[in-house]
C-alpha cells in the first residue's frame, strides 16, 4: 500500500524487452534506498513494481504485458521522469489516502489553466470509472494523491498547489497527455459489498447500484 505522497522524482534509465514484456531500470534520485531490499514494492507513476535488483543508484523491476497494456508505461522512454514512492509502513504518516498501486484506467488531460500560483486541470476519466469519482473525494493520478475539485460526467477538476508541482511530474502534464488513474479503493469495496450474496453471481458484476437494487437487497426500507 501507498499514500500518494511522492517522495522523489526519478527517471527511466533503461528499458529492456524481455520475452514479450519489459524490464525497467529506474534511477531514483533523492529517494532513500537504505531500507529497501529485493522484493520490496515501489510505486512508479502510481504503478506498484517489485524491486528485483539494486544497482546502487536505483532499482530494476519487471513490468508485465498486462501493466504495459493498461497503464501509461507505453509512453515511457529513456530519460522520462517518474513519480516515486516507497511502500507504506506501520509508522508512516498517511498524508494522502490509501493507494494500492493498481491502476484502474487511463485518464486524459483535457485542459490546463494557470490560477494564481496554482495550476488547474480538467481530466477525462474512462466512463466506467466516473461513478467512483466524487466532489471533494480523493483520486490518485500518476501516483499523486489529489482532491477532486469538481465533477461533470466523466470529467473532473484538479487544483495543483506549487509544492506539488515542484516535487512531482505535474509540470509536464499538457492537454492530450495520458495519466494513470486509481480511484478510491473504499468506493470499490463498498460497491462490492452492496452486491451482497449476488457478488458470487457473474451476471451481477458491473450492475449499477440503483435505489431499486438497494431496496431489493434490504438496504432500503
Amino acid at each position: 500500500m501507498f499514500t500518494g505522497i511522492i517522495e522523489a522524482v526519478g527517471k527511466i534509465a533503461n528499458m529492456e524487452a524481455k520475452g514479450g514484456d519489459m524490464r525497467l531500470r529506474i534511477q531514483t534520485g533523492k529517494l532513500d534506498l537504505a531500507d529497501v531490499k529485493l522484493g520490496d514494492s515501489i510505486a512508479v507513476n502510481g504503478v506498484c513494481l517489485t524491486v528485483i535488483d539494486l544497482p546502487g543508484d536505483g532499482f530494476w523491476a519487471d513490468v508485465s504485458l498486462e501493466t504495459l497494456n493498461h497503464t501509461s508505461f507505453s509512453q515511457l522512454k529513456n530519460g522520462s521522469p517518474v513519480n516515486l514512492e516507497k511502500a507504506l509502513t506501520p509508522t508512516t504518516r498517511l498524508g494522502g489516502h490509501l493507494v494500492s498501486g493498481h491502476v484502474d484506467g487511463l485518464g486524459e488531460m483535457v485542459s490546463r489553466e494557470e490560477d494564481a500560483r496554482s495550476i488547474r486541470y480538467k481530466v477525462r476519466a474512462p466512463d466506467d470509472l466516473a461513478k467512483y469519482i466524487a466532489h471533494k473525494g480523493s483520486i490518485c493520478v500518476d501516483g499523486i494523491s489529489l482532491t477532486v475539485n469538481a465533477v461533470s460526467g466523466a470529467i473532473f477538476d484538479l487544483n495543483i498547489v506549487p509544492h506539488t508541482v515542484q516535487e512531482t511530474t505535474v509540470a509536464l502534464w499538457q492537454p492530450g497527455v495520458k495519466v494513470n488513474l486509481e480511484v478510491d479503493v473504499i468506493a470499490r469495496y463498498l460497491e462490492r459489498m452492496l452486491l451482497g450474496d449476488k457478488a458470487a453471481d457473474p451476471k451481477a458484476q458491473g450492475k449499477d447500484i440503483s435505489l431499486g437494487f438497494l431496496a431489493e437487497n434490504g438496504y432500503l426500507k
